[in-house]
């Protein structure tokens, strides 16, 4: 029987495809349920581990990622996955971000990338296109956006992806080789929303996204296709190094369990930690 989940978003969002996604994804990962935790910061995007079968602590606005790195240094046996919006990851939690790539921990990055705040109604954000109008932007976005994959290439993210709300199968295979992946992974997911953001729509990435056939392991060429952006836009692995070193942590409470403040809860419900 499915499970009837009420959500926040609007009828069409694409955080559902990605929530449906997500789920099967994690049913077939080789990891135990009671090993996987989200975390997640504030904003549309951020809600999906509330609709989710899993362990989850949702944070602050823009520190999904210490809250990742947290986790993991205190329980390197979890599977650990940061999941927010464009807005929340690239904005707000920018600055942790960039230094994420650079721990080098074995944590995957998930975000659904609107191009909008979608939460607060519709303004621009961080990979917002230029010229894009919104009621706080009537003449049009005039920042020049963030380009994230390029980013995290650059600064030695050894795995970096993009994937598509529209193509679920395509993007359920993208989230479980992020997953598995043994070391910082980044997977930006294009998710139209439907209500605040009238230009990149379902349409218009269907026109536009192509497939990469392989990942790509030249970390220049890489960089250009993490700069494609436009009348062509792909979607895939754009960079994996496997012989990038992760960072090897040992657990911080040794062999007795963790205190009930860093532990995830193996009954699948919500970890409030305070």
């Amino acid at each position: 029987m499915e499970r009837k989940i009420e959500t926040a978003w609007c009828p069409g969002c694409g955080n559902f495809a990605i929530r449906d996604v997500l789920e099967k994804a994690l049913q077939e990962l080789p990891v135990p349920a009671h090993k996987i935790v989200l975390t997640s910061g504030i904003g549309q995007a951020a809600k999906m581990p509330h609709y989710l079968p899993v362990n989850y602590f949702n944070g602050l606005h823009g520190r999904s990622l210490p809250l990742a790195q947290g986790i993991k240094l205190a329980r390197p046996d979890l599977t650990v996955i940061a999941y927010s919006g464009d807005g929340c990851m690239y904005g707000e939690g920018g600055n942790h971000f960039l230094h994420a790539i650079r721990r080098r921990l074995d944590i995957t990055i998930l975000v659904s990338n609107n191009q909008v705040y979608a939460l607060t109604k519709g303004q621009t954000s961080p990979t917002t296109d230029p010229g894009v109008k919104n009621p706080l932007a009537p003449e049009g976005n005039q920042n020049l956006p963030l380009n994230p994959l390029a980013l995290a290439i650059t600064l030695g993210a050894p795995f970096v992806a993009r994937g598509f709300a529209g193509d679920k199968d395509h993007l359920q295979e993208l989230i479980k080789e992020a997953i598995l992946f043994p070391g910082t992974a980044l997977l930006d997911i294009l998710q139209p929303c439907v209500s605040f953001n009238k230009v990149n729509t379902y349409q218009w990435y269907q026109k536009r996204v192509f497939k990469l056939e392989k990942p790509l392991t030249d970390r220049y060429e890489a960089l250009r296709m993490a700069d494609t952006w436009g009348e062509k836009i792909p979607i895939g692995v754009l960079y994996r190094n496997d012989a990038a070193p992760c960072r090897e942590v040992k657990e911080i409470f040794g062999k007795q369990a963790a205190p009930a403040d860093v532990a995830c809860r193996a009954d699948m419900t919500c970890v409030m930690m305070r």
